[in-house]
């Protein structure tokens, strides 16, 4: 008895760590959910606010607000690009290492930019905005040529593979299509395939009218020998037998 206690304890011990890791797992997931909308939630916010202020207040405040909407916008393009990417390509991982820092300078800029929408003196802003201009286009610039570059070689890269997969399909068709009977006529103990050919063009016909009626042609009192059986008849007659495996799944035979 005191072993299936012992035992009985165990495994509900077990089954208490089990469920405690699952919730912790589950608080954790929901948690990175919940985080995840709450960050979409506030950028798109922040986004929209640019919008309208970009409208709504013309000269240096609407500038500097359309300055930090296509800075984020290329930002964060440029990541999902790289991001989206970078699983299936390795070697973008050095373009990833560069974007991490050219996020630093972009988020330093986009940082003095918000700064720059409280500032009261607008002559202040005016002084500011051509410097400003110059490093979002820099910063700018460069998030949009790796993401071109990322997204250029992903194009080629399915392109080379398509062809290639092209390029296979054409010839396995190919083969698919090849029933010449120039390997039919080559069964074991009758010779090589320039026999069978000695007939020219009428030759052919005269094999296949063969198969299909012994004998047909033929003076009175004479038959042909009857060509042997090869691999390639039994693979091609195949799917006539009641044991192939289409029929097997579609027509099962009946009980009776």
């Amino acid at each position: 008895m005191e072993a299936v206690a012992v035992i009985v304890a165990l495994i509900f011990a077990v089954l208490v760590a089990l469920a405690v890791i699952a919730t912790v797992r589950t608080v954790r997931a929901v948690k990175r959910g919940v985080d995840r909308t709450v960050h979409q939630a506030r950028r798109t916010v922040e986004d929209t606010r640019l919008k309208a202020r970009q409208f709504a207040q013309p000269g240096p405040a609407g500038e500097v607000a359309q300055l930090r909407l296509s800075l984020r916008t290329s930002m964060r393009a440029t990541q999902d690009a790289l991001h989206a990417a970078a699983p299936e390509d390795p070697s973008l991982s050095e373009a990833l290492a560069l974007f991490q820092r050219l996020s630093a300078h972009g988020h330093e800029l986009d940082d003095e930019l918000r700064r720059l929408e409280t500032e009261p003196d607008k002559a202040r802003i005016a002084a500011r905005l051509p410097e400003l201009r110059e490093r979002t286009a820099r910063v700018k610039d460069s998030a949009d040529s790796l993401r071109f570059a990322a997204q250029d070689r992903a194009r080629r890269f399915a392109e080379d593979d398509l062809e290639t997969l092209s390029g296979q399909i054409r010839m396995e068709a190919g083969a698919l299509r090849h029933w010449s009977d120039e390997g039919l006529d080559e069964a074991p103990g009758t010779g090589t395939a320039s026999g069978a050919g000695a007939g020219g063009a009428s030759g052919a016909a005269g094999a296949s009218g063969a198969a299909g009626a012994p004998g047909a042609g033929a003076p009175a009192g004479e038959r042909p020998e009857p060509r042997a059986i090869t691999g390639r008849d039994r693979d091609r007659d195949a799917w006539r037998s009641p044991g192939y495996s289409w029929q097997k799944t579609s027509r099962p035979e009946s009980a009776g």
